[in-house]
C-alpha cells in the first residue's frame, strides 16, 4: 500500500536504447562489453522483449569497443533503468601469460525512448552524411552504401547507424537514438536541479558512477549501491538478472519511502 503512494516514473513502461562502451583497458573491456551486450540481450530474451541493433564498432577480436541497440517490450525502462553506470571486470584475460588478474571497465547508459511530444528536434540543426557500413563479421556487417552518420551540432552528438540496408530506415534509427540521447541530457539537468531527492534514490543514471563488479576467479557480481554480492557470476552473464534487479528495484523503493515519511 505504501509503495502505491510513490510518485511513478512517467518513463518505466517506455522502450530503451542501450548504448555500452569499452573504458580502461583496451582490447579486455572490448570483450567484456560484448559480454555484457550478450547478457542484456539474453535478459530481454527472458522476458519476451525485441532486441535490435543500432550501430556497434567492432576490435577483430570479438569484442565491442562501442555498440548501440534497442530493446522494445512492456517496462523495459522500469527494471533496466538501474544499470547505467560503470561495470568493473576482474580476471585473468587470455592473452595473460603470467596469470595475473586485469581489472577494466565498461560505460553502460539506459536511456528511455523519446517521443516527439518529449523532444522536438530542429532539422536544420542536423548534418546527415552517408557512407558504406563496414564490419569485422557477425552481427555488425553490412555491405550496403545505406550507412548513415548523424551529427547534432548545437550538442555536438555524433551517432552512426548501418545495420539496416535502407538509408531511410537507418536514417530513423539515428534519430530515435539522438531524441533518447536529448531526452537524457534534459533529465540529467532536472535531476541536478533536484539533487536531495536524487541522493535518497539509487543510481539511475551517472555514468561515471562504479556500480558493479564482476569479479569471475570469485565467481562473484557486487553491486556496490546495495552492497549485494551474488555468487553465480555464469548465470548472470547469460541474462539471469532478475535478482540483482529486482533488489535494487526494492532499495529504491524502500530509500523513497523513508524519504516520503520524513516530508509526511
Amino acid at each position: 500500500m505504501k509503495i502505491l503512494l510513490l510518485p511513478k516514473d512517467p518513463n518505466d513502461e517506455k522502450n530503451v536504447f542501450v548504448e555500452i562502451r569499452a573504458g580502461a583497458g583496451g582490447d579486455e573491456a572490448a570483450l567484456f562489453s560484448a559480454e555484457l551486450y550478450r547478457m542484456y540481450v539474453h535478459y530481454a530474451e527472458l522476458n519476451r522483449w525485441k532486441c535490435e541493433l543500432v550501430s556497434c564498432n567492432e576490435n577483430g577480436i570479438g569484442g565491442m569497443k562501442e555498440v548501440v541497440f534497442q530493446i522494445s517490450g512492456q517496462g523495459a525502462y522500469s527494471k533496466l533503468k538501474y544499470e547505467s553506470g560503470v561495470h568493473r571486470v576482474q580476471r585473468v584475460p587470455e592473452t595473460e601469460s603470467a596469470g595475473r588478474i586485469h581489472t577494466s571497465t565498461s560505460t553502460v547508459a539506459i536511456m528511455p525512448e523519446a517521443e516527439d511530444v518529449d523532444v522536438q528536434i530542429d532539422m536544420n540543426d542536423i548534418r546527415f552524411d552517408v557512407f558504406r557500413a563496414s564490419g569485422n563479421g557477425g552481427q555488425c556487417v553490412n555491405t550496403t552504401d545505406s550507412a548513415v552518420r548523424l551529427t547534432h551540432i548545437p550538442t555536438g552528438i555524433v551517432i552512426s547507424c548501418q545495420d539496416e540496408k535502407s538509408q531511410l530506415k537507418n536514417k530513423d534509427k539515428a534519430l530515435k537514438v539522438l531524441r533518447a540521447k536529448l531526452f537524457e541530457l534534459e533529465s540529467a539537468k532536472k535531476q541536478d536541479a533536484e539533487a536531495e531527492a536524487r541522493r535518497s534514490q539509487i543510481g539511475t543514471g551517472d555514468r561515471s558512477e562504479k556500480i558493479r563488479t564482476y569479479n569471475f576467479p570469485q565467481g562473484r557480481v557486487t553491486d556496490h549501491r546495495i552492497k549485494l554480492t551474488l555468487y553465480k557470476i555464469d548465470s548472470i552473464m547469460n541474462g539471469d538478472l532478475t535478482e540483482l534487479l529486482d533488489s535494487l528495484i526494492a532499495a529504491d523503493q524502500a530509500a523513497r519511502l523513508g524519504k516520503l515519511q520524513e516530508a509526511m
